[in-house]
């Protein structure tokens, strides 16, 4: 054979193998990666060729299916009340894709969890029916919050504090999913992309904020625990107004008239004593007040509930005076509203931290439970001690002191006010934050509540947590209890 002719038939016969190399690798070992990727239009058309299951609030769905005029996208999603639940369900996009527990459960609801199949599926081919998730929120308390927030832009989360049960989350300016539910929604899209209020965001989850005077709750919770100080009605020793260590910049407190020198824990609270707050962050130092804090969930980096939260951070490297400064909420503090009704969770439910969570279980077509969500998987924060005399101290917030307006007939409620700087030398509209509890011991009934009021649009001198958070949280716990 000429010589030339047998190298290119080597040739050939190498590129024949290296074909069918490849053929097999692609076959055998990258077939999955390729089928689950999210660019495979195969993907979206199997998902919307039949009616997706559904999301659960109070045994009634929230969510359905609508058949189109697409031959292969012959259902698209759709929802009942969209902008009331839309933190909750989150978007199911034929164009944009799925978020929120429409994502997380995106295989349940479509019929793809290999749980939902049965062993006849299986020999026939047959698409299993979708199962169903089923949520732990309080339709009440749900639309107590989206009420109450109306046009501000905010967030407000209730929950359960002896099971972790989340009955409310609520995050505004909402949005209605069912608008970009399709794949002609192009501009509804956009308008939600070029919104500055950021509608899309889930500010109740994913917005960390400074959170003001409320943390003053965890500084307490730090100073009892560490024996700083012997009860919350001891002397603090705690000059008004207050030197930040090695500074020459003086802390003054919000209201000049206010008892704060020397102040008790539970005067402090009441009146929001800034001097007193400093002086005890500064005191104990910054681990023993990250200590306290990352027990109550602070950077903790994986709070599922079952959306992924924002890390609420409490930082680290810091100098006395930025030691101090933490101890009110501000420097470089931050937490979400998940975060800050964990801290007033704990404290009601006797210093133990129960897991919070907004799915109880997910189910099959037929209603049986392919995974359930246990109740009461608790954590002990503080002592029972410490967390009976925060309470008391929150009652009085409530009764006498900044949380007015947050008072329920017949209830015990407590609660912290919170007034966070925003933006440089507090030039933008400051936060107006609170949290509480209330507890109904009639019924056993019992909720924590954390809302921010983010902006208003009320004049700056009127922005104060009792003024704009404290009505949205008496309105949510007021619905918890059945009042």
């Amino acid at each position: 054979m000429n010589k030339t002719i047998r190298r290119a038939s080597v040739f050939c016969l190498l590129m024949v193998l290296a074909l069918l190399v490849r053929a097999t690798w692609v076959q055998a070992y990258e077939a999955r990666a390729l089928a689950d990727d999210e660019h495979n239009r195969r993907n979206t058309i199997a998902r919307y060729a039949h009616p997706l299951g559904d999301i659960i609030v109070a045994g009634s769905p929230v969510t359905g299916s609508k058949e189109t005029q697409d031959d292969d996208l012959r259902y698209k999603r759709t929802y009942t009340d969209g902008e009331l639940y839309a933190s909750v369900t989150g978007y199911s996009s034929q164009a944009y894709g799925a978020t929120q527990l429409e994502g997380i459960y995106g295989e349940v609801l479509d019929g793809t969890d290999t749980r939902l199949g049965s062993p006849a599926d299986l020999l026939t081919g047959k698409r299993p029916d979708p199962g169903s998730v089923v949520t732990t929120i309080d339709p009440k308390v749900q639309k107590a919050a989206f009420e109450a927030l109306g046009d501000d832009r905010g967030a407000a989360v209730a929950m359960d504090p002896e099971t972790g049960r989340i009955l409310g989350m609520v995050s505004t300016p909402s949005y209605d999913p069912s608008t970009v539910s399709g794949t002609t929604d192009g501009d509804a899209w956009q308008a939600l992309l070029d919104d500055e209020d950021k509608p899309l965001l889930n500010r109740a989850l994913r917005q960390p904020l400074p959170p003001g005077s409320t943390f003053k709750l965890v500084v307490a919770a730090a100073a009892l625990e560490n024996g700083l100080y012997g009860s919350v009605d001891e002397p603090t020793e705690s000059p008004a107004p207050y030197t930040l260590p090695g500074t020459r910049t003086v802390l003054t407190n919000e209201n000049a008239s206010a008892p704060c020198e020397d102040a008790t824990l539970r005067t402090a609270l009441k009146y929001s004593c800034n001097n007193v707050f400093a002086k005890a962050a500064a005191d104990l130092g910054q681990e023993k007040v990250k200590e306290t804090a990352d027990a109550f969930g602070f950077d903790t980096g994986k709070l599922d509930v079952p959306v992924r939260a924002a890390t609420s951070v409490y930082p680290t490297g810091m100098d006395d005076a930025q030691t101090a400064l933490t101890g009110i909420g501000q420097f470089e503090v931050t937490a979400t509203p998940m975060q800050m009704a964990m801290v007033s969770a704990a404290l009601a439910n006797g210093g133990e931290l129960a897991a919070p969570h907004m799915v109880s279980e997910v189910t099959g077509s037929g209603g049986a439970a392919l995974r359930t969500y246990e109740d009461g998987d608790t954590e002990r924060v503080v002592s029972p001690s410490t967390a009976e005399q925060l309470r008391s101290a929150m009652v009085t917030v409530v009764q006498e002191g900044t949380g007015t307006n947050a008072r329920i007939d017949g209830a015990e409620v407590g609660g912290k006010t919170g007034t966070a700087q925003n933006g440089v030398d507090n030039g933008n509209t400051p936060y107006a934050w609170f949290t509480s509890y209330a507890k109904d011991d009639a019924t056993g009934k019992q909720v924590a509540v954390a809302v921010v009021v983010e902006d208003s649009g009320a004049a700056r001198s009127e922005v104060s947590g009792n003024g704009l958070a404290a009505p949205v949280a008496q309105k949510m716990m007021a619905a918890a209890l059945g009042r």
